[in-house]
């Protein structure tokens, strides 16, 4: 127990020191869980919305695929990543394989269907009655689509923070894509699991300490925007 508590106090030792290495992956940790999040809005949110309030074939079968999708583990993710990435595969001459873009591309293939999914689900409940008045008052395609995001606000936030914490929390996907590398590739997920089968607990603590402080303040907004509801409520 002594030696846990010794942990804890050089973690926090460590962060209020300022050490350059823990900030520098702390800061890649969010940017390029942040770019990934702001590509799969840019993709999902419309997607979603849109498959949300429209009647097409198999709508059923495309719902239960997506939301099948939402709980893929973030490992297969990565491993597909890695072999379209690697050296013999379609895209090995970008040479992209354990650089961030790889990261930013696995951590995007799985917000996708998190974002998509929470949203197709609340357009597909809530949002059919602000499409048709939209419709009805003349508005395209353009305009409905602001419009529901603004009905849907709530939702929306929701899938961005959502997507964001799976994003930033996740270590099989980006370990494998971006192998961890020192002042290159390291995040925080991959910093912790690489410091603990060290021995070096002051410095897993220390970066636990940081993304779970980030855990909460997400869980914690997403609770307050719905007031405690799930997405389909």
């Amino acid at each position: 127990m002594a030696y846990i508590i010794e942990g804890i106090k050089e973690a926090f030792a460590l962060l209020l020191r300022g050490d350059s290495e823990i900030y520098q992956i702390i800061l890649l940790s969010l940017l390029v869980s942040g770019i990934a999040t702001l590509l799969a809005t840019v993709v999902g949110l419309p997607l979603g919305i849109y498959t949300g309030i429209r009647k097409f074939p198999l709508k059923r079968l495309y719902g239960s695929v997506l939301f099948t999708a939402m709980g893929i583990p973030p490992v297969v993710i990565g491993l597909l990543v890695t072999i379209v990435l690697s050296r013999k595969g379609p895209l090995g001459t970008y040479e992209l394989l354990f650089t961030p873009q790889a990261m930013v591309i696995a951590q995007f293939l799985l917000v996708l269907p998190i974002v998509t999914g929470i949203l197709f689900g609340t357009a597909r409940e809530k949002g059919k009655h602000a499409y048709e008045l939209a419709k009805t008052l003349g508005a395209n395609r353009i305009e409905c689509l602001f419009l529901l995001i603004k009905e849907l606000h709530s939702s929306v936030l929701l899938a961005i923070m959502t997507g964001f914490g799976r994003a930033i929390s996740e270590v099989g996907a980006v370990m494998l894509v971006g192998g961890n590398i020192r002042g290159q590739t390291r995040v925080m997920t991959t910093f912790i699991t690489m410091n603990n089968s060290m021995g070096a607990y002051e410095k897993s603590i220390a970066m636990a300490l940081v993304l779970l402080s980030i855990s909460l303040v997400i869980n914690g907004l997403s609770h307050h925007i719905t007031g405690g509801k799930s997405y389909v409520d």
